[in-house]
């Protein structure tokens, strides 16, 4: 089993009081099944797993329970063991999303305290943000990918060169060049790979036609899944969604509303169901734009003018390069990453818990990426460079100019030079160390 970060927050609610039931939120094959299904055989004698989404696909048994009687017996009818109480006894609900009344049960549930429970779903996000859940019933957890800290965890790589990382971050101290090259090719590797977990798995057994596979699948999975929509919003989320590679690769990387229909003067609130089920399904991240970078960014967010990434780079890597591995490990210099780079980092800030924004100004230019800084109630400007020029940048400067209009503090640009230099408010840092932001 893959170490993953969220171990600790399942571990610690299975060990607390459980006030509230934990609820797991991710897009398929981020691995929530797997990582619940043995901390909870781990942790208790009794173990049921319910997969809601076999049971609507065919018997629906839980399709009309409306009391938690009738779950109970449901639940005893399908366990084939001797449950007995929440000490030792779990039930996990798998992929709850297709059955909401099921989430506005789990309040009830809880008080009893009859059993201990846990909840996940692959499109739950969606399901919550249209279900009434009654006020403190449930915490809900978000899972994505592996990151780049826990794939250096599955790749061998030992936590004492993590934590001597760490402090070269902190401490904005050179890092050893051996060390740097290392890292420098797991990450070029984790490009390839990205963070699902069974990718991760194949790659690490050096199959990557099996690793492609993976992706192929998540990515058509991904596509597939809005099935629940009718066919006219469906066919506009997969457009949206299978554009947006196209949409990196373009100087200008925003979403263009006019593109989905091919109507020159559509509105991007137009297609306000299509953009919620790509974010809140978590199949993608969205990354919204911001013309005066002040703290918090939510107040001078525009939400009609959006970048969308993939939630994994495998995906991207696999549509744009295939098994072509060696145009990304060795740098080729005909071919432009940069599409690459910002995904992965759209990944590694939002996996830590940033909500994603980029500044975009016609007077000044664009900056990659902007988060709060809520340790010194201040913005954070992040530039990423993918080539080996990692002066060529026009924007973010004057956002960290001190005595500028901004009163930014600081800034950073990541690049692949083993270079960690502060020059006035600006420091600029290998492309890893983002696992650290």
């Amino acid at each position: 089993m893959f170490e993953r970060k969220i171990q600790n927050t399942i571990t610690e609610y299975f060990n607390g009081e459980r006030e509230k039931i934990l609820v797991i939120d991710g897009a398929r094959q981020v691995g929530k099944t797997y990582i619940v299904r043995a901390l909870s055989k781990k942790h208790f004698k009794n173990y049921v797993e319910i997969n809601l989404k076999d049971d609507y696909d065919n018997l629906k048994l839980y399709e009309n329970i409306k009391t938690t009687h009738d779950f109970y017996i449901q639940v005893s009818a399908d366990s084939n063991i001797n449950l007995n109480n929440r000490d030792d006894t779990i039930i996990f609900l798998d992929e709850i999303q297709v059955y909401p009344h099921l989430l506005s049960m789990l309040k009830p549930l809880n008080q009893e305290k009859k059993y201990t429970y846990i909840v996940s779903g692959s499109l739950l996000g969606i399901t919550l943000k249209h279900t009434f859940i009654p006020m403190g019933s449930i915490d809900e957890v978000k899972m994505y990918p592996m990151d780049f800290e826990e794939f250096l965890w599955a790749s061998g790589v030992g936590k004492n060169v993590i934590d001597y990382l760490r402090e070269c971050y902190l401490n904005l101290e050179i890092i050893n060049e051996s060390v740097h090259k290392t890292i420098l090719k797991k990450f070029k590797e984790y490009l390839i790979c990205g963070g699902l977990p069974d990718a991760v798995k194949e790659f690490l057994n050096s199959n990557i036609i099996k690793m492609r596979q993976v992706h192929e699948q998540t990515h058509n999975y991904y596509s597939d899944d809005c099935s629940q929509y009718d066919i006219e919003h469906k066919l506009k989320i997969q457009r949206i969604y299978e554009m947006l590679p196209s949409y990196m690769e373009n100087k200008v990387k925003r979403v263009q509303a006019r593109d989905v229909d091919n109507k020159k003067h559509a509105r991007m609130e137009s297609y306000a169901d299509e953009f919620e089920y790509l974010i809140y399904s978590g199949i993608s991240l969205n990354v919204n734009a911001v013309s005066d970078p002040k703290f918090p960014l939510i107040q001078s967010s525009s939400k009609n003018l959006i970048k969308l990434y993939f939630n994994d780079v495998g995906i991207l890597s696999n549509i744009l390069f295939k098994n072509n591995i060696r145009a990304i490990l060795d740098n080729d210099k005909g071919i432009n990453l940069g599409s690459v780079y910002e995904t992965v980092c759209a990944m590694e800030l939002k996996a830590h818990g940033h909500e994603l924004y980029y500044f975009d100004s016609k007077k000044v230019g664009e900056v990659d990426f902007l988060i709060n800084d809520y340790d010194n109630l201040n913005v954070l400007p992040i530039e990423i460079k993918s080539g080996n020029d990692q002066n060529n940048f026009r924007a973010i400067p004057k956002l960290v100019k001190e005595d500028g209009n901004y009163k930014i503090k600081k800034g950073f640009v990541f690049g692949n030079k083993n270079v960690i230099i502060q020059k006035n408010n600006l420091i600029t840092l290998p492309i890893y160390l983002i696992m650290f932001v």
